[in-house]
């Protein structure tokens, strides 16, 4: 699949597209606390993203039973919602979802403190989220994809967290993971030039311990292979000729 550069039209679908899924994110955020079960965070979502005349992008996405990724502590990615797994004090909590307008995708990941959180993972947390924020840095018209990727290394290295690599991020636009592969981690090579127009979606998942990363048996949810929590973060944006434009953030 070659990497697609959006008209104006394409683009205004698309911020659409994300500005609904920041609602649908904003909203969901309301909800976390001890006692919710991780099934009323996905049917919640689901519901929001539906009632903006929405599709939600994730739900039979492969075989994922679900509209949202619930992640949980030491779970990175692609969590399974479950009416037994239930949100306690002092857990952190990844949602992953996206939805589709007008044949549109966007897609977005929040990680979220629940009650009382130790520090070091509070710092986890908020060192992920300006992780994307550093290699977006890096995506402008006439930049190499990879500069994204080592901006990202550049900061998170020096903390010793694991960097996540079995699982990267993507172009997006009229499909959910469109070319090309976005690494969180260090490349050699600079990889191809950054256009104006391109989409992509930007998701650095960082480990507090080791970068090693294992399946469950339901063959979805990644854990980290320490059991030691793990935090995300992600947006959809557009590369411009001057700062990139955060389709799924009005506010940054």
């Amino acid at each position: 699949m070659a990497v697609t550069i959006k008209s104006s039209r394409e683009i205004d679908l698309m911020r659409e597209a994300g500005k609904r899924l920041e609602y649908v994110h904003d909203r969901m955020a309301e909800i976390i606390r001890p006692g919710i079960s991780t099934w009323e965070i996905d049917k919640y979502g689901e519901r929001l993203i539906r009632e903006q005349d929405c599709v939600p992008n994730f739900l039979n996405y492969n075989g994922f039973p679900a509209s949202v990724c619930v992640s949980v502590n030491e779970e990175v990615v692609h969590g399974i919602p479950s009416k037994d797994r239930i949100i306690g004090d002092g857990d952190i909590v990844s949602l992953d979802c996206g939805l589709i307008y007008k044949g549109y995708h966007s897609d977005a990941a929040r990680t979220h403190a629940v009650g009382k959180v130790d520090d070091r993972v509070l710092k986890l947390m908020e060192r992920t989220k300006q992780a994307f924020f550093e290699g977006i840095k890096k995506a402008t018209d006439g930049a190499h994809l990879y500069d994204i990727s080592n901006a990202i290394a550049d900061y998170i290295e020096p903390f010793g967290y694991g960097i996540v690599e079995a699982l990267v991020g993507h172009g997006i636009g009229t499909v959910l993971h469109e070319d090309p592969q976005i690494p969180n981690f260090r490349q050699r090579r600079r990889g191809l030039k950054l256009k104006a127009g391109m989409t992509l979606a930007i998701e650095p998942m960082i480990n507090l311990g080791t970068a090693e990363v294992e399946w469950l048996d339901d063959d979805w949810t990644v854990v980290a292979a320490d059991g030691l929590p793990s935090a995300h973060y992600e947006n959809t944006i557009l590369v411009t000729t001057g700062e990139p434009e955060i389709l799924t953030l009005d506010r940054w």
